[in-house]
């Protein structure tokens, strides 16, 4: 079956790596994004049937956004998101953002990325076996059904720029006990105690980022 395939990954091992297994596929066609902004106009321009996504391509941009959005630009694309995470749950938030597939870099790529790519084109989901076995135990815990969304990743990022939940309720134009309901869920989802744990560790996640 023939793919057009577009890569996006900040690290160029793992780019080289995946570039190096997906031209032994036969009917293979493969192209580059630099950021997350080329990545959009390219997915409109190329319309992939797959994109490769590396879970810490774009700085500015954590990756369940940028899943949402390519959904949004270019929903017949398949998208395989390529990383590291150890997290069941993020695993299972980014496959209900529309991702397609997640393989965990430290998997066998030569066997792995050619059955996503595979899976993919048929329209069926597939985890790598360590990503498989964090999602699965993931699905047994009680905030399995509490999902990473839009105004979770808003209160992450405001609360890693240093504002109080008071100067956040402002802001997004909520009440402030909401803050605090989403802050104490957030501390859940991260196992933390503290608002300098969670944002470490959210930051560790690629949900939030330094502030300067």
């Amino acid at each position: 079956m023939s793919a057009r395939i577009l890569v996006a990954d900040s690290n160029s091992l793992s780019v080289i790596g995946a570039e190096t297994v997906l031209l032994r596929r036969a009917q293979t066609t493969l192209s580059r994004a630099e950021n997350g902004s080329d990545l959009i106009a390219q997915a409109k321009s190329v319309q992939p049937d797959i994109i490769l996504l590396g879970d810490r391509f774009d700085p500015l941009i954590d990756t369940l956004a940028l899943v949402e959005q390519l959904r949004h630009a270019v929903p017949p694309a398949h998208i395989i998101v390529m990383g590291t995470t150890s997290d069941g749950l993020l695993i299972r938030d980014l496959l209900a953002a529309g991702a397609k597939g997640y393989l965990m870099v430290g998997d066998d790529l030569n066997t792995c990325l050619p059955m996503a790519v595979d899976m993919a084109l048929r329209g069926w989901p597939y985890l790598s076996p360590t990503a498989n076995a964090e999602y699965l135990t993931a699905m047994q815990s009680p905030l399995r059904d509490w999902k990473l969304d839009a105004e979770a990743r808003a209160v992450l990022r405001l609360l890693a720029r240093g504002l109080h939940v008071s100067d956040i309720a402002r802001q997004m134009d909520v009440p402030l006990r909401r803050i605090y309901w989403v802050r104490q869920k957030l501390r859940r989802r991260f196992g933390v105690q503290t608002n300098e744990h969670l944002i470490s560790m959210a930051i560790q996640e690629g949900f939030a980022f330094p502030s300067n």
